[in-house]
Parts: structure tokens; sequence; C-alpha cells
């Protein structure tokens, strides 16, 4: 268990990624806007990988919760109940998760630049992998695997393109409708 300074400036270093990106997460600007006094951020995670760390454990903190809740109850074995599970837990993800996801996507190109944190950032991708194969086995696919992939990167192209695209933002409805059409292709 982490103290409650750790967590405070893990929680403020996801809001900060979001809000400016990886270049205003400093130690500064995490002392700052945490309100905490000058070097408390430093004390909690020295070095700037050991805050960028520190950072994805928190995300992943707050994205296993999610899981976990979402786990509670039974996968949908039908493909309207398991449209409206992904439409939901993507139109999640463009509001009241938006700061979290903006961060993960600041995280996710700084791993490109630094291997420690790509190994880290690659594990705690392997967990969205695993239930969307769980969900593509119950609706009956011939290659729940292959098609949980599928259904991972439909998902977060949704997701970046609403936040990083040329578009608008899509609805609930139209992304209801938008995941139905592609799990139709995918489960012919």
């Amino acid at each position: 268990m982490r103290s409650s300074r750790a967590e405070l400036v893990a929680e403020t270093a996801v809001t900060l990624l979001a809000e400016r990106g990886m270049r205003g997460l400093t130690h500064r600007a995490v002392d700052e806007a945490a309100g905490l006094p000058p070097g408390a951020a430093s004390n909690v995670a020295r070095t700037r990988a050991a805050l960028l760390d520190l950072t994805l454990e928190r995300l992943n903190e707050l994205e296993e919760r999610q899981l976990a809740a979402s786990a509670a109850a039974p996968l949908p074995s039908d493909r309207a109940g398991a449209v409206e599970l992904v439409a939901r837990l993507l139109h999640a993800q463009l509001t009241q998760d938006r700061r979290r996801t903006l961060a993960r996507y600041e995280l996710a190109l700084e791993a490109t630049r630094r291997p420690e944190l790509r190994a880290r950032y690659d594990a705690s991708g392997r967990r969205f992998r695993e239930p969307a194969a769980a969900l593509m086995a119950a609706l009956g696919s011939a290659d729940p695997e292959y098609d949980g992939r599928r259904l991972v990167i439909y998902t977060e192209g949704v997701t970046f393109y609403a936040l990083a695209g040329a578009g608008p933002e899509p609805t609930l409805d139209e992304l209801r409708r938008d995941t139905a059409d592609f799990l139709a292709g995918l489960l012919r």
C-alpha cells in the first residue's frame, strides 16, 4: 500500500499529463498543483523515470478497479449485450474517464522512447486483451484471442480518433451503432 502522499503525487501527475502533456509533467509542477512543499514529489519519486512509473502504476490501479467492477457482472453471451458493454466502456473513456485516457496516451508515446516504461506499459495492456478475448469467446468466436485483439484495436482506434482525430466525439448511440457494425463483421 502506498502512502497517501505517493497517491496524491501519482493522482496529480495523471491530471498534469492530461492537461499539459508530457512536457508539463515535472516534479515542481506536481508539487505546485498538489499544494505540496517544494521537493515533496522528488521525495516520493526521485527521478523522472520513477515519476512516470508511479503515474503508470496509478493508472493501472484505477483501470483494474474499473475492470473488477465490470467483471463482477457476467459477460454477455449475446451480441446486443456485448454492443452495450463495449459502447458504454468506450463512452466512459471519452467522458468521465477522459483525464485518465489522455494520460495513458501520453505515457504510450513516452514509452516508445523509454524501454523500461515500454515493458511496464505493454504488460498493463495485456489486462485489456484478456477480457476482450473472454468476451469474444462468450460470443462464439472461432478464434477469441485473435478477435479479442482486433476488438481492442477497434476500441483504441475509436478512442484515439475521438480524442485526437479530426471529427467530433461520438455519442453513446453512435458508439452502439458502430460497435454493432464492427462486431457483425468480426463474427460473421
